[in-house]
């Protein structure tokens, strides 16, 4: 078998380049804030630098970063915020939310989706999700109610996620 080698003789900033924006973004799966996701995504990569490297494909290496990730995140709460079923639980959902891609392409799908939308069901998921409104600023906009804004959204959000899977089904 032959002897691990320090990642220092590996190419880091192709593996950088190759698994930052995946470890970041499962990071933001888990529930981690951005600035969190950004510190543990580091911290992930630092681990990588400090210990022994077997160079076994993008894949594992990926694999490898996720565990790390998810273990800083855990330890940076005094109290773990999921137990580890859950944690076993979320970590299927990702996998089958990132394919082999890291999400990029369910991303593609959205956006191409997002272009769709029109009238109120537009406005709501700008409002919503760009601009970060409140529901009551929302209805004030739009002229409905807090319950109105929150079927529109669960609507707009059904309506998305169909649209995105028959754009995977022809993928």
């Amino acid at each position: 078998m032959a002897e691990p080698r320090t990642i220092a003789e590996q190419d880091v900033t192709r593996l950088v380049q190759v698994h930052q924006v995946a470890v970041w973004r499962y990071l933001r799966y888990l529930g981690a804030t951005a600035e969190l996701a950004d510190d543990l995504v580091q911290e992930s990569f630092l681990q990588l630098l400090r210990s022994p490297y077997e160079d076994r494909g993008d894949a594992a290496c990926a694999a490898w970063l996720r565990t790390v990730a998810r273990n800083l995140y855990v330890k940076s709460f005094r109290r773990p915020p999921f137990e580890a079923a859950e944690l076993d639980q979320i970590e299927a959902a990702w996998a089958t939310f990132a394919e082999d891609d890291s999400g990029d392409e369910r991303l593609r799908r959205l956006q191409a989706c997002l272009e769709h939308l029109d009238g109120r069901a537009r406005q709501v998921v700008r409002l919503h999700y760009e601009e970060r409104r409140s529901r009551r600023d929302i209805g004030m906009r739009l002229g409905i109610g807090e319950d109105g804004v929150k079927s529109l959204l669960r609507r707009t959000r059904t309506v998305l996620r169909a649209c995105i899977e028959r754009k995977g089904e022809g993928a």
